[in-house]
């Protein structure tokens, strides 16, 4: 990185923000509160309103969004006259899954000999809401933030409940901008500086399925019973063709991605594809995760194989994530999965379909001053490094809220979520060169925007 006074302030600043990042991600701020405590999301957003407060932010405020979770917001005030930059990330995060899985404890903030930090949270997004902070740090110990800002820790993002959006469209001055920094994406790959240029939406469903008045005994009845599970399984083998491609009937998929390509042996090693197993889909990498649709099973209640009984399972229920490409409203495509699914229920099984989440997709306008400005900014922190567009497969639903809401706003995508950081996996990390770089840039960015 070339010297320049903020990448030393931002160096200077490293020591601590690991300190910090471990606080954060020690709380197991997971935004459902079956599985984790509310007090865990609750410990989180009183961490990020005290770093706020800290810092000199005004109007710091736990939200009560109405999903039951809490977002947290701070202003703070710039020179007058200046733009308004809303910075936002979000500090709830997924599950640790397996946790016997990860090699050092989720919750605990660990270097390993790689370098990198891992704990669940560490990239996808606690350590986006470390980057705002070091961004503004720099810039105070320069002259000062040249915008006002504004910040956004949202606590239920990974969710998709919709808690931010929807207290947005109520409070639509809260979080109005000039420009929005969204700090939930990532780079191409580490090293490479990125800005992500479109997002798929998704809609997520969970479908039960009955048959019986309760469960049978398999020698007795088996064959002639109809089995909710196996009627659950052919369900779920209609929405892919024989090469894996998702097939949901009446929605495309045969879109094409025409900007930066993904290396399919690059694929095969960032996504741990075991040798031998093969890719799903056609077309290139980049139209099957960043242009076309895609369906995944997320779960499935059924009876687990140890402690298994021989019975006829009168009863199996699915969790549903179909992700949609920009182009394709989200709606509309929970109303063709849902007729999909309803059409292709075998034996007249009873079924029921309850929607539980859904964001539209997202693009950007990469043509816009704002973009420069990060261009310019992204350049400046990763060597002369031309910054690239790509597109991310996953869906950030505040995005389109917040365009609609702030039309004439300039939105960006930026993060510390590049592929080796495994986010939603076990043994999440981040590069904390990554995080030093990208808090750079973003210090930057503001001092570029603010000479528009």
């Amino acid at each position: 990185m070339s010297p320049n006074p903020i990448a030393e302030t931002v160096a200077s600043l490293m020591p601590g923000a690991r300190i910090e990042l471990a606080e954060l991600v020690a709380f197991k701020s997971v935004a459902d509160f079956d599985q984790f405590p509310k007090s865990e999301s609750e410990g989180a957003a009183n961490w990020v309103a005290d770093a706020l407060r800290a810092e000199g932010f005004q109007d710091v405020a736990l939200l009560d969004t109405p999903d039951g979770t809490q977002s947290v917001y701070g202003f703070l005030p710039g020179p007058e006259g200046a733009p308004t930059v809303l910075l936002y990330a979000h500090y709830d995060v997924q599950p640790p899954l397996d946790e016997s899985a990860w090699v050092t404890p989720p919750f605990e903030l660990t270097e390993r000999e790689d370098g990198r930090w891992y704990g669940r949270g560490a990239a996808d997004c606690k350590g986006g809401v470390l980057m705002h902070l070091l961004a503004v740090r720099a810039l105070k110990a320069n002259g000062g933030v040249p915008v006002n800002v504004k910040v956004i820790a949202e606590g239920s993002e990974e969710q998709g409940t919709g808690g931010l959006e929807r207290y947005a469209e109520q409070h639509p001055e809260l979080l109005k901008a000039d420009t929005i920094v969204i700090g939930d994406a990532g780079n191409f790959r580490v090293g490479l500086p990125t800005a992500t240029s479109t997002l798929r939406g998704m809609t997520l469903v969970r479908v039960r399925v009955d048959t019986l008045g309760g469960n049978l005994h398999s020698g007795q009845f088996g064959g002639a019973a109809p089995d909710a599970l196996a009627a659950l399984v052919r369900i779920l083998d209609s929405l892919r063709a024989e090469d894996g491609s998702t097939t949901v009937d009446g929605l495309a998929a045969d879109a094409a991605w025409d900007g930066l390509q993904y290396d399919e042996g690059q694929f095969r090693k960032d996504a741990k594809v075991i040798d031998g197993v093969e890719l799903i889909g056609s077309g290139t990498v980049a139209d099957r995760i960043w242009a076309r649709p895609a369906v995944t099973v997320l779960g499935i209640d059924c009876p687990p194989v140890v402690g298994a009984t021989p019975s006829v399972q009168a009863g199996a229920r699915a969790l549903i994530s179909l992700r949609v490409p920009p182009g394709t409203d989200a709606a509309e495509a929970t109303k063709l999965l849902v007729a999909h699914i309803e059409s292709h229920t075998p034996w007249g099984a009873r079924v029921q379909i309850e929607q539980i989440g859904q964001g539209q997709a997202f693009r950007a306008n990469t043509g816009s001053p704002a973009y420069a400005a990060m261009a310019e900014a992204m350049s400046a922190a990763y060597d002369g490094q031309e910054m690239q567009y790509a597109g991310q497969g996953g869906s950030i639903p505040l995005c389109n809220t917040l365009a609609s809401l702030y039309p004439e706003a300039e939105i960006l995508l930026i993060g510390l979520s590049e592929p080796e950081a495994q986010i939603h996996a076990v043994n999440e990390s981040v590069s904390p060169q990554e995080l030093e770089r990208l808090s750079v840039a973003e210090a930057l960015f503001l001092q570029n925007y603010a000479a528009i």
